[in-house]
């Protein structure tokens, strides 16, 4: 911090102004400052100053989370020796600030915790903590607190404690954890029923199921469990004090998932949960939705921890069904975010009978499913008084696509058919409301969308040619509903539509009428992107017989925006058109494509005659995604020595796209949507695009050493997949990557420039992976390769998934290529460069991916780090155990808080593990384990 330590003055003058400042900006500057100090050493000596003048609420609370802060990130600043004061003077404030305010209080028992963790001189710090506080009744709480917290901040992602310490520790905890459950067993008796004593105790009691650590069998027979459910059982028990007895329940429930090695607690928990039922009952007699909510996470996390004694042993001691009959009781409360909870364990079920494949089990849990969707039907009902179509983007209309999801998962129990069947009768035979109406509608589109729906629609069109009449009366009844049914019904019906397409496209006699049908939707603004989406389905499944149709889409989408489409919807509809273009006799295609295009590119056009006009700048990025919609999906079979039929459309706009992209050069968001239009239009046509890469590598190049977009460095991976093995494109091609990498490795050298451009990182060696995978030779005998290599090494320590990704798969394909003998004639030569290569970096290399995985990188990466390894191993495995026992000599041993980080052994066993390794997943299993040891 400049200027040196700051008066507690100053200190306490910028803690008023972060919390009181009327001016915004002044808060800001505060903010700014305080943070600066709470990096600075002086944080320490201040925070502790702070707390010990006891002046307010405000500094203390500041105090308190600055002294967790440095605990948790900087506790190697502090030298061993005052490890035991500082642990002394947090002791000392929590106990001075315990009736000040609760949050600091656990602010300092945070602190407290992760010293405890990090100090490994402090030993048994539970036994200390209870032997020092439990006779002060008064102590009681902060000691809770801290008991608390202990057990949560074990596996916190703020302390890199490493597996051997966090191992010593858990340990530690289940030593004493006898101990502390009868601490709160005391607590409760002494303070009878004080509500806040009771809500700590069973905080701190749920705390310590969640780590694992409490002895099951001790714990059936304890006082506090029997409290639990007493608490539960009890009708005027308040909502707070209820939802701690609740978390609590769940947490043992959790803890407890291994069923068969915790038999005497899992059936007291079991027993428990089922005298809950009454209780439930007077919870919605009393509309007490708080309480039904807790209620419904009980029972569900009782069917999740059940779940494979209940399928393996259905109705059979704690297999007992009643469990599930719980859960449909909550399905029937009319409170949709009742049922909501219980969705995870009903996914879990389906999973687990689709696994096991057992006919007889699935007639076991059929009528369970039956009820369940009969529940799921009724909650998907929208108010009867609801005006219009369905919103998609609020909470109910999250939860229908949440039912959606699930009844497409576990339909298979009922099966397809029969339930299509059951829902089409309750439309067929009664005249339910239009509500009722609606929500089967949408049950039934669900089904229609189930994962299996091919190989579903099929099975079901078959049984419609055995007579079964349920599907052409579907389609035939939704297609002839007046227009006068409610808007939601005229909705919902048209998605159901939509996701029949694979009826339509085995029947084609309901095509006209379906299309028909689709077409007087998109002419209404409520309906038209449901109905163009409807289109868009019927397109992709019925390509062959929608050719006939061709001219009528194209009528469509030359008229688009008279039509009240979301962006999406549009997009959508063009695409459909594009896919049915592909089918087309290839002597049509080219005049189609052009017909299709010219719309996109007269708006273009417009937008740049009206920009040179009057000097605005219009966004041009709708015409453009709708280009580059049509690109991607036109796609017809073009037999070799033909010459593409898009080819000469897309020459024909490049003119225009051109124009677009230098008009627009300084705008990040457009250059992104052009460059993507261009790279669907060079994939559409492949070779055929060889008039346009010089032009566009030139303008690429240009604009690029202007505004470095990273999308131009894409563009450019996906110019050398296409002609990096063409001979005479190759030099060109070096020359445009030596171009784009000066102003990439100048913005990637600035100070985080890594972290602050990980889009330019993923697309930058996007490019040059294309280059090793095309033409590595090319590559690597250029001069530009000894800076993407330091830059690849550098960028392997970047947290970013995308990017991390990229730069794996370059170094990994980069020495592949010399490991590879796949029989071509430059094989030898790659070999001799790669050696060179890892000759000059390969010791760099190792360090620094040993380094990244243990203290950089998420445990995602790991599979592409080990590939990496594993990569430099096959090409010299003798150099290579050197440059890893190397990098191992270089790691930490020990942490700040004086616990062995990592021992001889471990380090050596890593190195034999990795070393001996015979293929690559094993190499990954070791790097997993070993980089725990610093986590």
């Amino acid at each position: 911090m400049e200027g040196g330590k700051p008066s507690l003055a100053l200190v306490y003058q910028a803690v008023q102004a972060l919390y009181h400042d009327p001016d915004p900006a002044g808060k800001e500057r505060a903010s700014v400052w305080l943070g600066e100090l709470q990096r600075s050493m002086y944080a320490w000596e201040i925070s502790d100053q702070l707390l010990q003048l006891k002046q307010d609420v405000e500094s203390c609370y500041f105090a308190a989370q600055t002294m967790k802060m440095k605990i948790q990130t900087s506790f190697y600043e502090l030298p061993p020796e005052t490890h035991n004061a500082l642990r002394d003077s947090l002791l000392t404030h929590i106990q001075n600030l315990k009736d000040l305010s609760p949050i600091i209080v656990t602010q300092l028992a945070l602190a407290i915790a992760d010293l405890a963790l990090q100090m490994a001189s402090w030993k048994g710090c539970v036994h200390t903590l209870i032997e020092k506080y439990n006779n002060d009744i008064s102590s009681m709480p902060f000691l809770i607190e801290i008991l608390t917290v202990l057990p949560e901040e074990v596996h916190s992602r703020s302390l890199r404690i490493g597996a051997n310490r966090r191992t010593e520790i858990i340990e530690d905890l289940a030593y004493y954890s006898s101990t502390v459950v009868t601490l709160l067993t005391t607590c409760v008796e002494k303070t009878g029923n004080d509500e806040k004593m009771l809500i700590k105790v069973f905080r701190c009691l749920g705390s310590w199921f969640n780590l694992g650590v409490l002895d099951s069998n001790f714990m059936a027979s304890n006082q506090l469990l029997m409290v639990l459910f007493q608490v539960l059982q009890r009708d005027e028990t308040s909502t707070n004090l209820h939802e701690a007895a609740s978390d609590c329940v769940c947490s043992a429930l959790y803890a407890i998932e291994n069923v068969d090695t915790n038999v005497a607690l899992a059936l007291q928990l079991f027993q428990g949960v089922l005298t809950l039922e009454t209780a439930y009952h007077m919870a919605v007699a009393r509309e007490d939705l708080d309480k039904v909510l807790n209620y419904c996470r009980i029972f569900t996390e009782l069917c999740e921890t059940f779940l494979e004694t209940t399928v393996r042993t259905p109705g059979q001691g704690m297999g007992d069904l009643r469990t599930l009959e719980l859960l449909l009781i909550c399905a029937g409360h009319p409170q949709y975010e009742v049922v909501e909870i219980s969705f995870n364990f009903w996914y879990r079920l389906g999973e687990h009978l689709y696994k096991i494949n057992n006919a007889a089990l699935h007639n076991i849990f059929r009528p369970y499913i039956q009820r369940l969707l009969h529940c799921l039907a009724r909650h998907c009902q929208l108010d009867p008084d609801h005006e219009g179509i369905p919103e998609d983007t609020d909470d109910f209309g999250e939860f229908r696509m949440r039912v959606s999801d699930l009844v497409k998962d576990v339909i298979f129990l009922v099966g397809s058919m029969e339930c299509f069947s059951q829902l089409y009768s309750t439309l067929k035979e009664g005249n339910p409301p239009w509500e009722v109406t609606e929500a089967v509608l949408f049950i039934m589109a669900a089904i229609a969308k189930s994962k299996c729906d091919t190989l579903m629609w099929l099975f079901l069109f078959c049984s419609f040619r055995e007579n079964n009449p349920t599907l052409s009366e579907v389609l035939q009844q939704v297609v002839l509903l007046p227009e006068t049914v409610h808007m939601a019904v005229r909705y919902t019906s048209i998605e159901l539509v939509g996701e029949m397409s694979e009826v339509v496209d085995r029947n084609p006699r309901f095509l006209d009428p379906v299309l028909n049908y689709l077409m007087k939707g998109l002419r209404e603004k409520p309906l038209a992107s449901a109905a163009a989406k409807a289109i868009h389905n019927i397109c992709s499944v019925c390509r062959d017989h929608m050719a006939q149709h061709f001219q009528g889409l194209l009528d469509i989408a030359r008229s688009l925006d008279s039509f009240a489409l979301s962006t999406e919807a549009a997009v959508g509809l063009l695409k459909g058109t594009a896919l049915v273009l592909a089918r087309l006799p290839l002597e049509k295609i080219a005049e189609c494509l052009s017909d299709l295009c010219a719309v996109q590119v007269m708006a273009l056009k417009k937008l740049l005659a009206e920009e040179s006009r009057n000097g605005k700048s219009a966004d041009p990025t709708v015409w453009l995604d709708r280009l580059a919609v049509i690109f991607r999906h036109t796609n017809p079979i073009v037999e070799n020595g033909q010459t593409h039929p898009c080819q000469k459309v897309i020459q024909e706009i490049w003119p225009v796209l051109s124009e677009t992209l230098n008009t627009h050069q300084a705008d990040n968001r457009i250059v992104e949507r052009c460059c993507r239009c261009l790279r669907f239009a060079v994939r559409c046509v492949g070779k055929g695009s060889a008039s346009l890469l010089q032009p566009l590598v030139t303008q690429m190049v240009s604009v690029y050493q202007v505004y470095p977009h990273s999308c131009f460095l894409y563009l450019g991976s996906i110019l050398v997949d296409e002609y990096g093995m063409e001979e005479g494109c190759r030099q060109g091609l070096l020359d445009m990557l030596q171009a784009l990498c000066m102003p990439t490795f100048q913005l990637l050298e600035q100070p985080n420039g890594l972290r602050n451009h990980p889009d330019t990182v993923d697309d930058l060696f996007r490019l040059a992976t294309r280059f090793v995978q095309r033409s590595p030779v090319t590559l690597l005998s250029s001069s530009i390769i000894v800076h993407i290599i330091q830059c690849a090494i550098a960028a392997t320590s970047l947290d970013h998934r995308d990017a991390n990704c990229s730069v794996m798969k370059f170094v990994r394909d980069l020495i592949h290529t010399g490991v590879a003998n796949d029989h071509e004639e430059d094989f030898e030569v790659r070999k001799r460069l790669i050696g060179q290569a890892m000759e000059q970096h390969g010791q760099q290399l190792v360090t620094q991916l040993m380094h990244s995985c243990c203290f950089c990188l998420p445990p995602y990466t790991l599979p592409d780090v080990a590939e990496v390894l594993w990569e430099v191993m096959v090409f010299d495995r003798p150099t290579f155990c050197r440059w890893l026992e190397s990098a191992l000599k270089g790691l930490p041993k020990e942490t700040s808080g004086g616990a062995v980080t990592v021992t001889h052994k471990q380090l050596t066993d890593f190195h034999k593990q990795v070393t001996s390794a015979e293929e690559c997943k094993q190499v990954c299993w070791a790097i997993r384990e070993f980089t725990r040891l610093f986590r």
